[in-house]
């Protein structure tokens, strides 16, 4: 299974077990240690994943950190657990005491099972930064951090690589804050920079506060014009793709047919999609398997995206079938007498849905 699905499928265990957990003892047991395990790590060696690893700190001593991963005989990251239930503002120091008692630390992880704050010491060495480079929420998800956490699994750990984009990460995603801020709420400084670029005038207090709203709703404005636009452009490029390639011989067969049919989702169709989504539970994520009806056809897609068809379903009165992509997205036809038929192509279905993940 690929890396990705499994950690889609491990999310898939904390939405249904999270309601659950109220300690920091069950969040570690039910998933803490099942997430680094999944990372390749094993969690029940005590010579490479070390529960309440002793970290001496000044005069104090016996100072625990909940676990240390050792590799080549030293700790290399430290990771400091709380709660699922528990908000990680507030839980930084504890570990920033710590990543200082060794050299051979590199990286600290500070979670509670579901947040998963990685630190390093790009500013100070030996000295963990304030702020984390990376920040993966399980629960939200973005694709570059699929990216980002598999750097961390044991057989693809490269600290060097891992250092070098560190920096990068860290200001990207505290550049990408303040902006996010910036547009929600523009601060006098940052209005003040646009009016000198817009307005001659002189930038007064009652300037200025005329003119704020008007720069948020500039700005907000614009992204989502830019958005419709790249919106627009990749719909139409698809779309161009699709019928020059993937959808021209089904096209061609309707032609051939006689058939013309009207968009007109019936239930039928509806229950052909109900088996697919039945089909592909075990593999994907039912929520990420959508539809579209066309004039040709009616289309179960991957993330709703056209590029990502699984499978087109063709219900006239005169004939049945469903037409499933094949390694290069060209579909492969397969006559059906009714739309339980559908479930003798289930492992072709599944094949054509894997490709995508």
């Amino acid at each position: 299974m690929e890396f990705n699905e499994k950690i889609r499928q491990f999310i898939e265990r904390i939405t249904t077990l999270q309601a659950s957990i109220s300690t920091e003892e069950a969040t570690k047991t039910s998933f803490v240690m099942p997430f680094f395990q999944l990372l390749g790590y094993d969690v029940f060696n005590p010579l490479e994943f070390v529960p309440e690893y002793i970290a001496d700190v000044g005069i104090k001593k016996g100072e625990k950190i909940d676990y240390a991963i050792i590799v080549d005989e030293n700790p290399l990251i430290f990771i400091e657990c709380k709660s699922c239930s528990e908000n990680l503002e507030k839980h930084g120091n504890q570990l920033f005491r710590y990543f200082g008692t060794t050299t051979a630390a590199k990286f600290a992880i500070l979670t509670n099972g579901i947040v998963y704050r990685f630190y390093t010491d790009l500013e100070n060495k030996n000295r963990m930064d304030d702020t984390p480079f990376l920040t993966i929420d399980l629960l939200n998800m973005k694709d570059r951090d699929f990216i980002e956490l598999k750097k961390f699994t044991k057989d693809a750990l490269d600290i060097d690589s891992i250092l070098n984009t560190a920096e990068e990460l860290k200001y990207n995603r505290l550049i990408k804050e303040w902006f996010s801020k910036e547009l929600e709420n523009p601060s006098p400084e940052f209005a003040k920079v646009i009016l000198n670029e817009v307005y001659n005038g002189t930038k007064n207090q009652k300037v200025m506060d005329k003119f704020t709203p008007l720069i948020k709703r500039a700005l907000q404005q614009h992204i989502n014009d830019s958005m419709n636009t790249k919106i627009k452009s990749a719909l139409s490029k698809e779309n161009d793709e699709e019928i020059k390639t993937a959808e021209e011989t089904i096209l061609q067969d309707s032609a051939e047919e006689g058939i013309v049919r009207k968009i007109d989702t019936t239930i039928e169709e509806l229950e052909a999609y109900a088996i697919v989504k039945s089909i592909l539970r075990t593999t994907v994520n039912c929520e990420r398997i959508n539809y579209r009806d066309t004039e040709s056809y009616f289309s179960i897609l991957l993330d709703d995206n056209n590029r990502k068809w699984v499978c087109r379903i063709h219900l006239m009165q005169s004939i049945k079938y469903i037409t499933v992509a094949d390694e290069n997205k060209k579909p492969v036809r397969y006559d059906i007498n009714s739309i339980d038929d559908i479930y003798n192509y289930a492992d072709e279905i599944t094949e054509s849905c894997k490709r995508y993940l």
